[in-house]
C-alpha cells in the first residue's frame, strides 16, 4: 500500500476499546498519517471542534451514544467531513443506517488490517479530489452562467422560475423537453443554484451505453482488472443528472428505486456498500406518464424520480426567442472565430422567423454557428444561407400559410438524417449529431428497417 504523506492526513478515532484504539492508531501512523483519538461522543465532538481532522472513523458502540449520533452531530458543523463506520457482523443493519445518515463506509470488525487500510485510503482519496475539484466546479459554474438560458416566452419564463423554486430545495427533479431544448443546461442551473453547488454534478447518458455496461458505471464494481467507483458514488454530495432516463432496462430501474428509497447503493461483485447522498435529476423527450400506463415504466420509479417537474417548450412554440437566442449564438461564434456579425438582413430573418427548429435550440446554435463560419461580411444575409444550405439539408421552412403540409416532426427529422449520412457518417457520428444515445438510434433503425451501419474508425 502507498505510504500516505505525513505532513497532511489527520485520522480521528472514536472508540472506548483501548485495544482496538490502539491498533488502528498503529497501523494507521505506520502508513504516515498523524492519529489522535477519543473514547466517546462527547469527548470527540470537543475535540474535533479545536482540530483540522480530514478523516473520522468511529465504532458504533459508545459509552455516550452511538456512532450513529456521532455522525449526526459531526455533520451539523461539518458536511463534507467523511466518516467511516466500524461495526460488528451483529450490527450490520446500523451499519447501513449509518450510511443513511452519511457515513462514506463501514469495516466489520474483527476487521482486516488491509480492508481498513483500503477504506481510509479510499475516503482520503476522495477527500483530497474533493478539494481539488472545488476549483474546478466553480470554474464549471461559471462557464455555464457565461451561457444563460435565454427566453422571454411564456413558456420559458415559467420554467425558469419553476427551476429557481425547485433549487431551494433538494428534492428528485425530472425535466421533460425535446432532443435539443436545453434540459441539461436547465439542470446545470439547478444544480449551480441550490445548497449542493459545491458538489458534483454528474452527468449519465442512459441510452448511450448498454444495460449491463451502464449498470457497472452507476454503481461501480469491486476488485478486479475493471474495479470503478461508479458515478452514484462520484456524485455524493452533488447531483447525478440522468439523460433519457426512459432508456434504462426494468432491472436497473429497480436497482436504481432502490437507491432512491435506502439512499445507499452497493458495489456489483461484492455485497459491500457505500452511502448515496445524492440529488437524482432526470431528463426525457418521452411522456413518462404514458409509458407508466403502458407499463414500460416503473411508477413507483417515475413517482420518486418526480417530486418536482419541470418542462421545456419547443422552441417553435417560443415566438420571438428565436431571434434572441440567433442573436446571442451570433455573437458568441463571431467572438469565438475573430468576425464581426453583428445583425442579419431581411431574407436571412424571415428564414430563422419561419422555420419550424425540429432540432429545438441544438440546431439554431449549429446553425447559426455555421452561417458565421461562411459569412463574409458583419450581416447575416439571404446569400449566407446558399452556403449553410448544403451542410444541413434536413432544414425546412414552416408553413408561410395555414393548409400548408405541418412542420416536420422530429421522428421525421431523425429518419431524415439517419438516411441522408448513414453511409457517410458512423452510429456514434450520427448519435452525437442528434443528441441521442446509440441504443435510442439502432432501436430506431430497426425499427424502420434500415440497413446496418457502418463502425467507428476508431
Amino acid at each position: 500500500m502507498t505510504t500516505a504523506d505525513p505532513r497532511s492526513e489527520r485520522v480521528f478515532i472514536i472508540e472506548d476499546d483501548p485495544g482496538v484504539s490502539e491498533v488502528v492508531k498503529l497501523l494507521l501512523s505506520r502508513e504516515g498519517y498523524f492519529v489522535e483519538s477519543a473514547a466517546s461522543v462527547k469527548e470527540g465532538l470537543r475535540r474535533l471542534a479545536f482540530g483540522d481532522f480530514d478523516l473520522v472513523v468511529t465504532d458504533l458502540k459508545l459509552p455516550d451514544g452511538t456512532g450513529l449520533d456521532a455522525v449526526r452531530l459531526i455533520h451539523e458543523k461539518d458536511r463534507a467531513l467523511p466518516i467511516i463506520m466500524m461495526t460488528s457482523y451483529s450490527s450490520l443493519e446500523s451499519a447501513i443506517a449509518a450510511l443513511r445518515a452519511g457515513a462514506v463506509d463501514y469495516i466489520i470488525k474483527p476487521f482486516d488490517n488491509d480492508e481498513l487500510l483500503h477504506s481510509v485510503e479510499r475516503a482520503l482519496k476522495e477527500r483530497r479530489m474533493s478539494r481539488e475539484n472545488a476549483a474546478l466546479r466553480r470554474t464549471l459554474r461559471n462557464a455555464y452562467a457565461s451561457r444563460p438560458i435565454l427566453g422571454d416566452s411564456p413558456g420559458m419564463q415559467k420554467a425558469l422560475e419553476r427551476m429557481r423554486k425547485a433549487a431551494q430545495s433538494d428534492a428528485n427533479v425530472l425535466i421533460a423537453g425535446e432532443y435539443g431544448t436545453g434540459k441539461e443546461l436547465l439542470a446545470h442551473a439547478l444544480h449551480a443554484r441550490g445548497a449542493r453547488a459545491d458538489g458534483p454534478f454528474v452527468p449519465v447518458k442512459c441510452g448511450a451505453l448498454t444495460p449491463a455496461v451502464l449498470e457497472a458505471e452507476l454503481f461501480g464494481r469491486a476488485g478486479g482488472a475493471d474495479a470503478r467507483e461508479g458515478l452514484i458514488r462520484e456524485a455524493h454530495g452533488g447531483t447525478l443528472y440522468l439523460d433519457e432516463v426512459s432508456e434504462l432496462s426494468a432491472a436497473l430501474q429497480a436497482k436504481l428505486l432502490r437507491v432512491l428509497q435506502d439512499k445507499v447503493a452497493r458495489y456489483l461483485g461484492e455485497g459491500h456498500a457505500y452511502a448515496a447522498d445524492v440529488r437524482f435529476v432526470a431528463a426525457t423527450h418521452w411522456d413518462l406518464e404514458a409509458a407508466v400506463a403502458k407499463g414500460a415504466f416503473r411508477q413507483d420509479l417515475y413517482y420518486s424520480l418526480r417530486v418536482i417537474s419541470l418542462a421545456l417548450p419547443p422552441l417553435r412554440e417560443r415566438g420571438g426567442d428565436v431571434l434572441l437566442l440567433a442573436r446571442h449564438f451570433a455573437e458568441h461564434y463571431s467572438r469565438k472565430l475573430g468576425k464581426r456579425v453583428r445583425g442579419f438582413d431581411a431574407e436571412f430573418t424571415s428564414f430563422l422567423e419561419r422555420h419550424s427548429w425540429p432540432g429545438n435550440v441544438r440546431e439554431l446554435e449549429h446553425f447559426i454557428e455555421s452561417a458565421v463560419i461562411f459569412a463574409e461580411g458583419d450581416v447575416l444575409t439571404g446569400r449566407d444561407l446558399a452556403e449553410v444550405a448544403p451542410a444541413l439539408p434536413m432544414m425546412r421552412a414552416a408553413p408561410a400559410a395555414q393548409g400548408d403540409a405541418p412542420p416536420l416532426a422530429i421522428e421525421e427529422y431523425i429518419r431524415e438524417v439517419v438516411e441522408r449520412f448513414q453511409d457517410t457518417r458512423s452510429e456514434a457520428e450520427l448519435a452525437r449529431m442528434l443528441g441521442i444515445g446509440r441504443k435510442a438510434l439502432w432501436t430506431r433503425r430497426r425499427q424502420w428497417g434500415l440497413k446496418r451501419m457502418r463502425r467507428s474508425a476508431s
